[in-house]
């Protein structure tokens, strides 16, 4: 069955069923259904056909899923944009993908009519994606299982946007495997906060849950509070949160009131949990599961199920049901139980390809190569335990140091630079830069932190530069981060 069909599915037989809930407004399974065919008939007058890129710029908003299976029907793909990127990102991104139509919400409209106009796109208000036309069947329906359907862009760890492209059936086979990560029924109820422009936050609970016939509560953005309050007064069963979201919720002053047993089980995902994290909520009963994946995996992959949750505090958890996990050396060997190896996945939930890309290094007949470092023991539980690429996860955010560096390396009074990460104790990490300056120019942090003024997302942007005389290299003229990072934490 395709995503757009299970929809219809639950319409028919369960119509009253909620299926989502948005800032005080219930969506019905049967109020969604003809909202995707309203867009669907909305975008067959835009003339999007099979294999068009249609992004979407805005919060969470039930238009999000909306704007998704509609496309799934007609066979085209929808391109979530991170809202946080600055233009300049937004406008690569586009011309990259080819994007034939932007979709924007109410707070992003302006921005939206600004990049579509550079990027030489058509321009939709998501208000418009609402419409009483009727759908043309001849076209509705050349969506189907193998169809590409999702777009998501990473930053690649050359600084430039790397596009990976997810099909109908392995979004499907992502939902099968979540179901069984989250022994999600169709009585459970999400509780969804996390962006959705991410894979995480559409794929991991959010989209499972809807095709298995469950309801959502949907926050337009994370907010602690927010969170809690609906915790005490919706009951969800689920809930997804990445370790900055984590800490806000515990240092929030209502948690220690919040009723938290409705919770089955809270997920949590993007990087290593802190101990402690667990701890305070198995302290209150509520089991923390873990997932492992990228964009690049649908992403659920590795997980650690409820009934583990205790047993094997900071496990990633076991290879997913339909999912393959080996750990290979260098050479391209596996490794030993009990011995670190770079993470390969295979399953039917990868993506089909990256876009324009079909030949790159980290897909390769079938098999993912994730530049994660873990060991497994002997009952299959992995333990991730660093990464061979330079990618930094501050707040949930991947960002990757070339693209800064490159930006660091347009600046005539900067010899040379470097960028790592630093452990911090509110975001996970925390973006650093090390510059060496050109001899006789005055140069301090504030001037540095200037260069990515509108040039990159806040998020990537360094929250800390140090200067130093020369970077430590290797013989080949490689910068040794780990001897740099050493360096810095000592400071």
């Amino acid at each position: 069955m395709d995503l757009a069909s299970a929809i219809q599915r639950h319409a028919q037989l369960s119509p009253e069923k909620q299926a989502l809930q948005h800032e005080g407004r219930d969506v019905t399974y049967a109020e969604l259904w003809q909202r995707i065919e309203g867009a669907t008939a909305v975008l067959q007058a835009a003339g999007i056909r099979v294999g068009d890129r249609v992004a979407w710029l805005g919060l969470n908003h039930p238009d999000v899923l909306v704007l998704l299976l509609a496309l799934a029907r007609l066979g085209a793909i929808v391109l979530p944009l991170n809202y946080r990127l600055a233009a300049p990102e937004h406008v690569a991104i586009l011309a990259h993908a080819g994007v034939s139509l932007l979709v924007a919400d109410t707070t992003h409209m302006e921005a939206a009519a600004d990049l579509a106009a550079q990027a030489g796109c058509t321009f939709l208000q998501a208000s418009q994606l609402a419409s009483p036309l009727p759908v043309n069947q001849a076209l509705a329906l050349e969506g189907g299982a193998d169809s590409p359907v999702l777009l998501v862009y990473t930053s690649g760890t050359s600084g430039q946007p790397k596009g990976v492209l997810h099909t109908q059936s392995g979004l499907v086979w992502n939902c099968v495997i979540s179901a069984h990560a989250h022994e999600l029924m169709p009585d459970d109820h999400v509780l969804s906060a996390l962006p959705m422009f991410h894979v995480g936050g559409l794929c991991i609970q959010t989209l499972p849950a809807l095709y298995a016939g469950a309801s959502v509560t949907l926050h337009s953005r994370f907010d602690a509070g927010a969170w809690l309050a609906d915790v005490a007064t919706r009951r969800p069963s689920l809930s997804l949160l990445v370790p900055a979201t984590l800490r806000a919720v515990i240092a929030h002053p209502a948690f220690a009131g919040t009723d938290l047993s409705s919770l089955r089980m809270l997920v949590a995902g993007s990087s290593t949990i802190p101990s402690f994290m667990i701890a305070v909520f198995h302290a209150r009963g509520v089991p923390v599961g873990q997932v492992y994946g990228a964009t690049e995996t649908g992403p659920v992959s590795i997980y650690l199920r409820r009934e583990d949750a205790s047993s094997h505090v900071g496990s990633a958890g076991q290879a997913g049901r339909h999912v393959e996990v080996r750990l290979v050396k260098e050479t391209g060997k596996e490794v030993a139980t009990g011995e670190v190896g770079e993470i390969w996945i295979r399953g039917p939930n990868l993506l089909a390809s990256y876009w324009k890309d079909p030949g790159n290094p980290a897909f390769v007949d079938g098999w993912f190569h994730t530049g994660d470092l873990a060991r497994c023991d002997e009952a299959g539980f992995y333990e991730i335990v660093g990464r061979s690429k330079d990618m930094i996860i501050s707040g949930g955010e991947n960002v990757y140091p070339a693209e800064i560096e490159n930006l660091l390396a347009d600046c005539p009074k900067i010899l040379e630079a470097a960028v790592v990460g630093q452990p911090d104790a509110r975001w996970g990490e925390m973006v650093v830069a090390v510059v060496v300056r050109k001899p006789g120019v005055e140069l301090d942090a504030a001037d540095v932190m200037q260069l990515f003024d509108g040039r990159i997302a806040r998020f990537k942007h360094p929250r800390r530069v140090l200067f130093c005389d020369a970077l430590p290299k290797t013989a080949l003229g490689k910068v040794q981060k780990a001897g740099l990072l050493s360096a810095i934490t000592a400071q």
